[in-house]
């Protein structure tokens, strides 16, 4: 793999860039991850990845994919940027890498992408990605609810994003987002990385967190039925729960009968919810709709 640049560093990369007339493009949120100790303890979590198929969402250079493939994993990279593509065929072209098959890139768009991959290729067990902050929450938030979970996701995002992932009943970050990520995964911090220990340096601190999915999952009657209400319990938090749900049933009766048969205090707040409150708070109003429009 001599082809490719010292990843931990930035002059050998600059150089690298220089030599192929491609430059970082900030529209990518692009850095590259210049420890190759942390490159290393983030990868550990997956445990061992040999014959795991992974998907890899914006590998750069290849630093996190020479590694993934070093360790016998299948590495599925979708990559948005065109030169960096150019250099990843380049550089594990079937001649370069031991078991060529396990190899593959798909260029373009993740958001664009990844729902025709999953339908003609199948899921991936694993999910992989420095994810720039302005799509982090759409792809794991797109992939839930269409229904693809990972049985494992490392994912290095936003300090303040992996808070809002993590965080707890009663925080100031707990939020729908909250609830739909912890409804599909258990979510574990692996490390905090500063912005020295990236390059070109972001404005922010970023997180690494191992998702897990879930085995009990949905947990409720109607995953759809779930996912709508949830969202709509902080739909405006100054708002009591009676008030966002008199907003989504549009009546009055309805919302006070569900709090009702759920036992929710009608004046509580979403943020206090847990998330096994607000699933059977789902429940009880998805039985109640149900039977409603049975007629019974």
């Amino acid at each position: 793999m001599t082809f490719l640049p010292d990843f931990n560093s930035p002059t050998a990369i600059k150089l690298f860039l220089e030599s192929h007339e491609m430059a970082m493009q900030k529209k990518f949120g692009q850095n590259f991850l210049i420890q190759e100790n942390s490159r290393k303890k983030i990868l550990a979590a997956f445990g061992d990845v040999e014959g795991k198929k992974i998907w890899e969402v914006g590998p750069g250079l290849g630093a996190m994919t020479q590694h993934l493939l070093e360790e016998k994993a299948q590495v599925i990279a979708f990559e948005i940027d065109k030169g960096f593509s150019s250099v990843l065929r380049k550089a594990f072209s079937p001649e370069r890498i031991l078991a060529p098959a396990s190899f593959r890139l798909v260029e373009g768009d993740f958001l664009k992408t990844w729902e025709n991959e999953w339908e003609t290729q199948g899921a991936p067990d694993y999910f992989f990605g420095n994810l720039p902050y302005n799509i982090s929450s759409q792809i794991l938030a797109n992939t839930i609810s269409k229904g693809l979970r990972f049985e494992k996701a490392i994912i290095t995002v936003q300090k303040e994003l992996a808070e809002r992932i993590d965080a707890k009943p009663g925080q100031k970050d707990y939020s729908s987002f909250s609830v739909l990520i912890q409804w599909a995964y258990t979510v574990k911090k692996i490390v905090d990385l500063g912005p020295s220990h990236f390059w070109p340096r972001p404005n922010v601190d970023s997180r690494s967190l191992l998702l897990e999915k879930k085995e009990n999952f949905p947990q409720c009657l109607d995953a759809g039925h779930f996912m709508e209400l949830q969202r709509a319990l902080f739909l405006s938090r100054r708002k009591t729960i009676k008030n966002n749900l008199i907003q989504f049933y549009k009546n009055d009766d309805i919302a006070e009968t569900v709090l009702e048969n759920a036992n929710i205090k009608a004046n509580e707040r979403a943020e206090n919810l847990s998330l096994e409150n607000i699933l059977h708070l789902s429940d009880c109003s998805y039985q109640f709709l149900q039977e409603k429009k049975g007629g019974k």
